[in-house]
């Protein structure tokens, strides 16, 4: 998890309509280092047997495949990891619940957050949401600033996210940011494979 950079959220509520398999395999053609299936709206088992197709699609060395918010549907298909928000279940339970070749990752919000995460048994953490967004309303937006102070934590891993798009990568990137998450600027776009590719080389290239 220290080497991606183009982390991809596949939100059954951003992708238009469009199958969640096909939105995930145009993303990981883009670019995409790490693929999350996120479905807040439908039942466990719908969500499982979606994540399986997933999990088929993907292979294991085409993407990191992590799930979003449960360990025990992680665990049921498969899937490379969990992503867990600060209300979900702690990561000791998460990592009692996959073992120790999962990967965990934490979302944080704050700089005291992040320092927290650091002793958490988390692999990575999210920093965000940067911009506001409207995938996390609840929240508000933390800014460039946090990216400054996140970067001087040393040995964890974190990824930038929210309202990030090809419109303002650049100053995430400044920011100290090397691995970004997004939703909507990918599996939201007309053309999914090419808005991966634009947010890769922005990435890739500094």
């Amino acid at each position: 998890m220290r080497d991606f950079r183009l982390y991809v959220i596949i939100d059954k509520k951003a992708v238009k309509g469009r199958d969640l398999v096909y939105a995930a395999k145009e993303a990981i053609a883009g670019g995409a280092d790490v693929i999350q299936l996120r479905d807040k709206g439908s039942d466990a088992a719908d969500v499982v047997e979606a994540g399986r197709a997933m999990r088929e699609a993907i292979g294991k060395d085409e993407a990191v495949f992590i799930v979003n918010d449960s360990p025990d549907i992680a665990l049921a298909i498969d899937a490379d990891g969990v992503h867990l928000g600060q209300e979900d279940m702690p990561v000791i339970g998460a990592r009692s619940i996959l073992g120790k070749g999962k990967i965990i990752g934490l979302s944080t919000h704050s700089f005291e957050q992040a320092l927290a995460a650091q002793n958490s048994g988390a692999d990575y953490i999210g920093v965000g949401p940067v911009f506001s967004t409207p995938t996390k309303p609840g929240y508000k937006a933390v800014g460039l600033a946090l990216i400054k102070k996140v970067n001087d934590i040393k040995g964890l891993p974190f990824v930038a996210i929210g309202g990030i798009d090809e419109s303002n990568i650049d100053e995430v990137i400044v920011a100290g940011a090397s691995r970004v998450a997004v939703v909507r600027a990918v599996c939201g776009a007309e053309d999914i494979r090419e808005a991966a590719k634009r947010l890769k080389d922005k990435l890739t290239k500094r």
